[in-house]
């Protein structure tokens, strides 16, 4: 796929996808959906770690309102979710990788749940997270009604989301929304050092890492200790694990293949 409104690069196992449109706060359109999720799904096939930012000043303002083509009835919004939103949360869900969010600013709407649905949010001092959907008669969706109450509690999500009110970086951090908030002037360098780390690590303990956490949330006690020995398994066969326990052992840092 050419990308027009994303941006994609690859670099030392580190895949950035940056949404495109700063004139219009990187706001959602039908095109945007589908290079995302293209983008995430390449990414995560091509390197080690993905990252999700924004061009300019916002990371995403949400869906773009104007777009006219997307439609407004009850059916085309249930559509639109179906096929254009779900495959981005999916993407982001099901990476091998694990997937950063650098929300370099405002994310608002289904803009600020595609970041909070990353397996790790890193947040501009600056930045903010709003649940806008109420203001225009709509309840949070891309997956904001299932990662919210996880993430920060039934209380704070019912608030954020009926009463659509900016909860800062900080906030979100302080919440347990968000892994991190960092000062403006170093949020690049230190979001790219974080997906370094990540993209020099291993691997397949990062895809079962993202398995057994996220399926823990719908799992019983017995069902997540089956998870957990059976993936523990399977990561104590790899390479990286091998690499680690001799590193330990000769008390030298490891040097991961991700295999």
């Amino acid at each position: 796929m050419d990308y027009e409104t994303i941006l994609y690069e690859v670099t030392a196992g580190v895949a950035v996808v940056t949404l495109n449109r700063p004139d219009k706060m990187n706001a959602l359109t039908t095109q945007m959906r589908a290079e995302l999720a293209d983008g995430i799904k390449r990414g995560a096939e091509a390197a080690r770690v993905v990252v999700v930012t924004g061009a300019g000043r916002a990371f995403c303002s949400g869906q773009d309102l104007g777009q006219t083509n997307s439609g407004i009835s009850a059916l085309d919004l249930e559509r639109v979710l179906r096929d254009e939103y779900e495959p981005i949360v999916r993407e982001m869900a099901e990476a091998k990788v694990p997937v950063i969010a650098a929300v370099n600013g405002p994310a608002a709407g289904a803009g600020a749940n595609i970041a909070l649905g990353a397996d790790v949010v890193i947040a501009a001092e600056s930045a903010y997270f709003l649940q806008a959907f109420s203001k225009i008669g709509l309840i949070p969706d891309a997956g904001g009604t299932h990662v919210l109450p996880r993430t920060i509690g039934l209380a704070r999500a019912m608030g954020s989301a009926l009463f659509a009110e900016r909860v800062t970086a900080a906030q979100a951090a302080d919440w347990g929304m968000i892994w991190e908030v960092v000062a403006d002037v170093d949020f690049e360098h230190h979001w790219r050092a974080r997906a370094d780390y990540l993209a020099q690590g291993p691997t397949l303990a990062f895809a079962g890492i993202k398995k057994a956490m996220r399926a823990s949330l719908g799992n019983d006690l017995d069902a997540q200790l089956e998870l957990e020995a059976r993936t523990q398994g399977e990561c104590g066969t790899s390479r990286d694990a091998k690499e680690g326990i001799l590193a330990f052992l000769e008390k030298r840092p490891p040097r991961f293949e991700g295999r």
